[in-house]
């Protein structure tokens, strides 16, 4: 086996992608991409998708976050408020959103910004949430050090016990965030590097699309 990835290689196929098989509306588009992806093999969670920040310093960081709603033009993820993320986010709320997913080989890059969802909006996708990921919510201090994975079983037992059977509320610290995008990057791989790209821009009351070179 190889552990040189300069001689890993791959075809992309030869699937093309045209303007006239875009829809007009980026949020349309994004959503047929989503829904092929979920129904075929992935190998991946079709509406994970990497989140990019900034801290104060201009220092970036990137992780994993789920898309979990669309709604009037907007994406909606969920996290701790008092995570690194959001500790960014409170700092400056531009974001990139990249989605990428192996068959076909796609991505779609978005650029936009992040405020918090409203109240309404956390509790009703809390309430939405496996019991699990609800009392895990309350047990994790989300990006602050902790001394074992013993602390964090030991802090998820107590909030067990002092919930009970009962309904398990929304920590305060915990809720949404609604990213409204400024620009859309389609991109589809084509065999020898010459990809299809199409982004999406908002001009002037309506979106322009354009191609892009590979």
């Amino acid at each position: 086996m190889t552990t040189d990835p300069v001689s890993e290689r791959r075809g992309y196929g030869d699937d093309g992608l045209e303007a006239d098989d875009l829809q007009p509306d980026p949020i349309a588009q994004l959503q047929a991409w989503l829904h092929h992806a979920g129904t075929s093999d992935q190998g991946v969670e079709a509406s994970a998708m990497t989140l990019a920040t900034v801290d104060r310093e201009g220092r970036p960081a990137a992780r994993t976050v789920l898309l979990r709603r669309i709604k009037n033009g907007r994406l909606y993820f969920y996290t701790s408020y008092g995570s690194r993320k959001a500790r960014h986010l409170d700092d400056n709320a531009n974001v990139a959103l990249l989605f990428r997913w192996a068959n076909p080989a796609r991505q779609v890059e978005i650029l936009g910004s992040a405020v918090r969802a409203t109240a309404a909006e956390s509790d009703a996708y809390f309430a939405s949430r496996p019991r699990g990921s609800q009392l895990g919510a309350h047990a994790s201090p989300q990006s602050a050090p902790i001394e074992s994975r013993r602390v964090l079983d030991e802090r998820l037992a107590d909030i067990e016990a002092m919930v009970g059977t009962g309904e398990v509320p929304r920590p305060d610290g915990w809720g949404g965030y609604v990213v409204t995008p400024r620009r859309f990057e389609f991109w589809q791989g084509r065999d020898d590097r010459l990809h299809d790209r199409f982004v999406y821009e908002f001009e002037r009351g309506a979106w322009r699309i354009s191609r892009l070179a590979p």
